[in-house]
């Protein structure tokens, strides 16, 4: 029985086959790898790493995706997580002595950032992620400080990860077409990120971008003072945009 995309889940099923095994071909997956797939949707990429991996986790929330998983997938080859990758604890997942998780998924474009910043909360247990997800996010998130698109996306993501758009998907990839292109990401995890305070840098990053057309000066008055600007290396005169990430990271670590 055809199942019919949810609009509500946000699910388009990727179809084309020289795009399955392109991304296969990014991920590189190796038999004692610990891999979890958010959002499995018809299995097109879940059968291609199972090639590969004796045993693999998935994170589906439809319930009709998850028994069809779990009628043509044993227990053995891949154990089922019934819920919301929202809320669910990647933590949870048994990884050998040494080891990390390998999170990858084609993930719905409407959470597509709450995902991201709930995965970030699990960093230190990942190895790498590689997601296709909106090309324009894509474009957001590895975007170099001076480009119209580098916000708080791009700091917060690359404050933690190395990152690269590894390559564009079109809508006739999938099942039923976006109305936009798509691509896939590589997010590796920075061995020595610089030190600050998740939440404080948050704090700074969406000040700082709240009122993005306005000097820096501007945008954070009340927070930091211009010689606290120029403290953490930023000219006051500095649009957003042109900050980069060690600058505001330095200005949020500023007490």
């Amino acid at each position: 029985m055809k199942h019919i995309a949810r609009k509500r889940f946000g699910q388009n099923f990727l179809t084309d086959a020289a795009v399955l095994y392109h991304i296969i071909d990014a991920i590189g997956p190796r038999a004692d790898d610990t891999m979890v797939e958010i959002g499995p949707g018809l299995a097109a990429m879940t059968r291609l790493l199972l090639k590969a991996l004796p045993h693999m986790h998935v994170v589906e929330l439809d319930r009709d995706l998850v028994a069809r998983l779990a009628k043509e997938f044993p227990p053995a080859r891949l154990t089922v997580h019934a819920g919301d990758a929202l809320k669910f604890d990647f933590g949870s997942i048994p990884v050998p002595a040494g080891k990390k998780l390998r999170v990858v998924g084609n993930l719905p474009y409407n959470i597509s950032s709450p995902l991201l910043f709930h995965l970030a909360e699990y960093e230190h247990l990942i190895e790498d992620q590689h997601f296709m997800l909106q090309k324009e996010v894509v474009e957001r998130m590895v975007a170099a400080p001076g480009s119209k698109v580098y916000g708080r996306l791009s700091v917060m993501l690359q404050w933690r990860y190395a990152m690269d758009l590894l390559f564009v998907v079109p809508p006739t990839a999938f099942d039923p077409p976006p109305q936009v292109d798509s691509a896939i990401v590589r997010m590796v995890p920075l061995p020595a990120r610089l030190p600050c305070d998740a939440a404080r840098l948050e704090q700074v990053v969406t000040k700082a971008f709240s009122q993005r057309r306005k000097v820096i000066r501007n945008c954070v008055a009340g927070m930091f003072t211009e010689d606290q600007l120029r403290a953490a290396g930023i000219d006051p005169q500095l649009r957003p945009e042109a900050v980069t990430v060690e600058q505001y990271v330095a200005l949020a670590n500023l007490r």
